[in-house]
């Protein structure tokens, strides 16, 4: 539990970068940002592949069919969701509702897992999931209330942006469970085999995507410069670093945790990344939190704590099953 629990920890922190790209990029297409972050993350798999040959052939034809959907709907479409929901609300309100995704995701896990990991009593786990909850929404008040008070806000462009990060939350909603569900399924695969795996089926994407995009900017006569933009050193250093800490690092100290601990409580984890990303906002703004957000956090990590201390409890059907 304890090791499950640091490796979630160091996944949330490394996560958290994928927040600030979209803010250091503003002027970049979120698309671009996309398919740019995950070409990168698939070409620094391919040497790890290498290393990793042996392991990697094991994986059967429906190991990569699924590598590819995971890569796909947790990767490039989350990744665009999320990037375009950040330029067009700005930092708060996405993070806002990204910061749902540990709620959202142990609802999911407790109904949908309970026969494999065993059921979270909702009555112990109530209280998380409430701390959680009070947590985000003490953190984005502030937030809120900043955009309320910008007189050139346009709010049709928040909703937009809103929208495309309750579309992030979806694809994060569905990727970590099919990806637990894997892993439990193989508890001999190497975790860090399956990243790199990720990878793989992530760069062909990636590369008919960025070669689609460039393509419609030069039919539709877009005046912005690819195929790296105005800043191209910029771009390509900050896509290589967040392809690698955020997408290989992350994915690898994520599938870690997902092998140890129950996948209701894996989900309710995901809050180190919306605690990192703040930070991170904050970092870049120049200023401290408010005393507001800081009790937000506060919450945010009572919660966190107070889930830990649940244990699943297991249902009859598992006990049954478990005896044939």
């Amino acid at each position: 539990m304890l090791l499950g629990t640091l490796y979630a920890l160091l996944a949330g922190l490394l996560w958290g970068l994928v927040f600030v790209g979209p803010l250091l990029l503003p002027e970049y297409p979120a698309a671009l940002q996309s398919v740019g972050r995950y070409l990168a993350f698939g070409l620094i798999a391919l040497p790890l592949a290498w290393l990793d040959r042996k392991a990697l052939r094991q994986l059967t034809r429906v190991d990569w069919i699924e590598a590819l959907k995971l890569a796909a709907i947790g990767n490039l479409l989350y990744y665009l969701c999320l990037a375009s929901a950040i330029q067009r609300a700005g930092g708060p309100l996405p993070t806002m509702i990204i910061g749902t995704l540990p709620v959202v995701i142990a609802i999911s896990a407790n109904l949908r897992d309970a026969r494999r990991d065993g059921r979270l009593p909702w009555a112990s786990l109530a209280p998380s999931l409430l701390l959680i909850a009070a947590g985000i929404g003490c953190v984005n008040q502030v937030e809120l209330q900043a955009l309320r008070a910008d007189a050139n806000a346009d709010i049709g462009r928040y909703a937009l942006g809103g929208l495309l990060a309750f579309g992030a939350v979806a694809c994060w909603t569905w990727y970590p469970l099919r990806n637990a569900d894997w892993l439990r399924a193989h508890p001999g695969r190497s975790p860090r085999t399956w990243a790199t795996a990720q990878g793989i089926a992530v760069l062909p994407l990636a590369l008919i995507g960025y070669i689609a995009l460039w393509a419609y900017m030069g039919v539709s006569h877009d005046s912005f410069p690819m195929p790296f933009g105005p800043r191209p050193g910029f771009f390509i250093a900050l896509m290589v670093a967040i392809g690698l800490f955020a997408s290989w690092v992350g994915t690898l100290c994520w599938n870690e945790a997902s092998q140890r601990l129950p996948t209701a409580l894996a989900g309710q984890l995901i809050v180190f990344e919306t605690l990192f990303a703040l930070t991170y906002a904050f970092i870049l703004r120049g200023r401290l939190p408010q005393p507001l957000t800081l009790l937000g956090i506060a919450l945010l990590i009572a919660g966190v704590v107070w889930a830990l201390r649940v244990k699943p409890v297991a249902l009859p059907d598992t006990q049954a099953g478990s005896a044939h």
